[in-house]
């Protein structure tokens, strides 16, 4: 909702070229709470004032731009559904449930990769690296990939299919996985941990305007069905890694296979959107 919230917002200004760069936030958030983490353990402090300071964060960055909330609604300058790549004049107002369907199974495998990997990928780290140092770098480093990687979507000229780079991003992370689990090592998990982070908002960004191509005249609910499934996603990974570790002799291969399973699901979502683009092609103008 926030995110959607922030994109019409930013299109009311007409300034949709920057709501790439609001999800450098996840990323800045991921890199400070990862370093905090660090500093709470050096110095020995329980997890519930861990809580209690995040929680007052938290409330200090709400108050900080609550008055966004009461100021003048801004005359808009183009549709609330706009993007920056216009729909063609011929284009219908609302694509089929097939299409709609696709995509949003495709972002749900997102949501299952991501939980899957930002919660055990660490695990795996701490088991083949044992009092390394450099362990608690790896989150932060995941981070800053999710920072540059919403600078760079920022700065692409979109003029092409938006699932041809939804299906990227997929890879892209799928690589970052098999990155930790070739070469486990200091290296191996630092760039695998760069490569996941890359796109982690990226496909966020693009997956939610092709909502707004595809459902121009009600958006809203072609949002939320993305998000539902995304939040499936999130909650079917766990307990599927719980299933694994029952099964398998020892945690690390659980953990692997988990993994391994994790960067197969991406695989699978980015042949969705090279599927969708040739099943579902559409006249755009960039």
């Amino acid at each position: 909702y926030a995110t959607g919230w922030c994109l019409s917002r930013l299109t009311r200004h007409g300034a949709t070229a920057l709501g790439g760069a609001m999800f450098t936030g996840p990323g800045a958030g991921i890199v400070v709470s990862g370093l905090f983490a660090s500093v709470m353990v050096a110095w020995h402090w329980r997890a519930s004032t861990a809580w209690l300071v995040l929680g007052v964060l938290a409330f200090a960055l709400s108050a900080l731009v609550w008055r966004v909330f009461h100021s003048r609604p801004d005359a808009p300058c183009e549709s609330a559904a706009a993007t920056p790549r216009a729909v063609a004049a011929d284009a219908p107002a609302t694509a089929g449930g097939i299409e709609i369907a696709c995509l949003a199974l495709a972002y749900g495998l997102a949501g299952f990769g991501y939980i899957v990997t930002a919660t055990f990928l660490p695990v795996i780290a701490r088991q083949a690296l044992p009092g390394s140092p450099w362990l608690d770098i790896f989150w932060p480093i995941f981070g800053v990939g999710v920072i540059f990687g919403a600078l760079l979507a920022t700065r692409l000229r979109i003029a092409g299919d938006l699932r041809l780079l939804l299906a990227g991003a997929y890879v892209i992370q799928a690589i970052g996985i098999a990155a930790g689990l070739w070469s486990p090592t200091l290296a191996g998990f630092a760039i695998g941990s760069l490569l996941v982070g890359l796109p982690a908002t990226v496909i966020a960004f693009f997956a939610l305007q092709e909502v707004r191509l595809l459902m121009p005249r009600n958006s809203a609910s072609g949002i939320g069905l993305l998000t539902v499934l995304y939040g499936i996603g999130q909650i079917v990974g766990p307990p599927l890694v719980a299933l694994l570790l029952s099964h398998n002799a020892t945690p690390a291969a659980g953990f692997t296979a988990s993994l391994e399973i994790a960067a197969g699901a991406l695989l699978v979502g980015a042949a969705i959107y090279l599927w969708m683009s040739r099943a579902f092609p559409k006249a755009r103008v960039g």
